[in-house]
């Protein structure tokens, strides 16, 4: 599957426009910010049908499209809600954007749930620019999906070490399982390729790892997957990395 590491429509938007630049004079009020969010969750829940042209500009429309009736492809039974979130620390306007679906796939039933928070600006009531701020996102498989918790820093200081576990709630008792990460390029993101995750056993309580952040600011992308006895979990997860908290 082709979205298998859980990267949603919203994700992709961050390699179609330009940097962002500052907010234009006439910045646009909570109101406004509540109008948009309700028409692009409607059109993301138009049934594989959508038109853009209503949220964005002409030359965000063809790649977002494409995105789009690709990942529906991929999950048929998909639902996006979208709401206002608290602007950014330098003004800019967010949205909170919450994806649950379901899909079928070499005979195995995969459920997903994703939370991203983008940061937008909008001319005459469409989109013209914006960020991914924040990515994450699980991935179920089996008929008894594993309950987990992804435990990995927001944002992290540059050259900082972190820490990155995916939790499993309950332990598995004397059953191993076997893990892998792997930090996606920015390539990989942007296309939604399936990377190799090298596995290795784990104890029951999941992977527990501790990384390296670069020294310069940017964000990292990292993918995990665990595989126990019951099915398969995966994950990802974007870090923001900065120079100060």
């Amino acid at each position: 599957m082709r979205s298998f590491l859980g990267v949603t429509l919203m994700s992709a938007l961050a390699v179609l426009g330009s940097p962002m630049h500052a907010l234009s004079q006439v910045e646009l009020g909570n109101a406004g910010l509540e109008v948009f969010s309700r028409r692009l969750q409607s059109v993301l829940n138009a049934d594989g049908s959508s038109s853009f042209d209503g949220v964005a500009i002409s030359e965000l429309q063809p790649a977002l499209t494409q995105r789009y009736q690709r990942f529906r492809q991929d999950f048929p039974e998909i639902t996006w809600q979208v709401e206002p979130a608290a602007p950014l620390a330098d003004g800019r306007e967010t949205l909170r954007l919450l994806v649950r679906g379901e899909a079928a796939s070499e005979g195995l039933r995969y459920r997903l749930e994703a939370t991203e928070r983008i940061a937008i600006r909008l001319d005459n009531g469409r989109m013209v620019e914006q960020e991914l701020v924040a990515h994450e996102s699980l991935l179920w498989s089996g008929e008894r999906p594993l309950e987990v918790t992804l435990g990995i820093p927001d944002a992290v200081l540059t050259g900082s070490r972190y820490d990155i576990d995916l939790i499993v709630e309950e332990p598995l008792d004397q059953a191993l399982v076997a893990a892998g990460l792997i930090d996606l390029t920015k390539q990989q993101v942007e296309d939604q390729l399936r990377p190799n995750l090298p596995l290795a056993p784990m104890g029951g309580g999941g992977l527990f790892k501790s990384v390296q952040a670069p020294q310069a600011p940017g964000s990292q992308t990292w993918a995990l997957m665990l595989v126990h006895p019951d099915g398969v979990v995966t994950a990802t997860k974007r870090v923001r990395v900065v120079k100060s908290l």
